[in-house]
């Protein structure tokens, strides 16, 4: 696979975020989805609305999530639509839990793990998507980016603990927290691939941000506070390549603070989702890096 683009701003505000987009010289079609992390209550690190309210707005997207498959309050869809409203989404845009009215499956095609991937059913209501993903890390996944909005975070209910299981059909919490590590990383990007096949690679772009960079995801009840400074905007129409470039940004950083970000990452082999991916032939790891500023 050829070398990918990604473009990339410190410039962490409305006005970057939509320069980040532009950058892509890509118009999403259609009815656009915006899938973000809805954030669990008491956490404090979730995109904050007022920085994506202009992007949205000029997409005319809806921001889109789906239920989680773990105790909290966006575990039912009537929790889920409080913790919308209360975090502020819904009054920037119009928003949509897809799985409300239930899930569909995908089809895996040549996955490690997983034969079919299982999504809400509203998705079928929309043409294209930006990928609007919080870059940080996670107490399993090692690190959330766009890989892991696009797989676990599309996923229904029903589908986040299908992934984490790798199909094995359990369906205790337990099973889920106790499930072959690696297989999960990989499952992710098998469940990647069903997702790029359904909408069409060319519907889908990715921007990452990375700040509010904590060792934990935004789906954590009390995340740690951050370690290390924000870092900026990534943006790419290829997901390997913009994880990968997030990676490689928190490497090459001289703050001292990333020490806690990289050890999350290495001790939960975070990078493997982003090597699966790679194999899978969903994006490439080498990149161009393309300043915006």
């Amino acid at each position: 696979m050829k070398k990918a683009t990604v473009y990339f701003t410190k410039d962490i505000c409305p006005e970057g975020l939509k320069k980040a987009y532009e950058a892509l010289g890509v118009t999403l079609k259609g009815k656009v989805a915006v899938k973000i992390s809805t954030g669990e209550p008491g956490g404090h690190n979730f995109l904050n609305p007022n920085l994506i309210k202009d992007l949205v707005e000029q997409l005319r997207g809806t921001i889109v999530e789906c239920n989680t498959a773990y105790p909290g309050r966006r575990n039912t869809t009537q929790a889920h639509w409080e913790t919308i409203k209360e975090h502020g989404f819904q009054a920037i845009a119009p928003c949509d839990i897809m799985d409300e009215d239930g899930d569909m499956s995908l089809p895996v095609t040549c996955g490690r793990h997983l034969a079919e991937n299982f999504v809400g059913t509203h998705l079928a209501n929309y043409d294209s998507m930006l990928m609007l993903s919080h870059f940080k890390g996670h107490p399993m996944a090692g690190l959330g980016g766009a890989l892991k909005n696009m797989s676990i975070g599309v996923a229904s209910s029903r589908g986040k603990q299908w992934i984490h299981t790798s199909g094995s059909g359990e369906t205790s919490f337990e099973a889920l927290m106790n499930a072959d590590h690696d297989s999960f990383l990989e499952s992710m990007a098998d469940a990647d691939q069903a997702v790029i096949a359904y909408m069409g690679a060319k519907n889908i772009v990715y921007i990452n941000i990375a700040n509010k960079l904590s060792v934990d995801c935004d789906c954590c009840e009390h995340p740690a506070d951050p370690e290390m400074m924000d870092i900026g905007i990534f943006a790419s129409v290829d997901p390997v390549a913009v994880d990968q470039a997030c990676v490689d940004a928190v490497y090459n950083s001289l703050d001292p603070g990333k020490a806690a970000l990289i050890e999350r990452m290495e001790s939960r082999n975070g990078i493997h989702t982003i090597e699966a991916a790679a194999e899978m032939n969903l994006g490439s790891r080498e990149y161009d890096l393309v300043p915006l500023d």
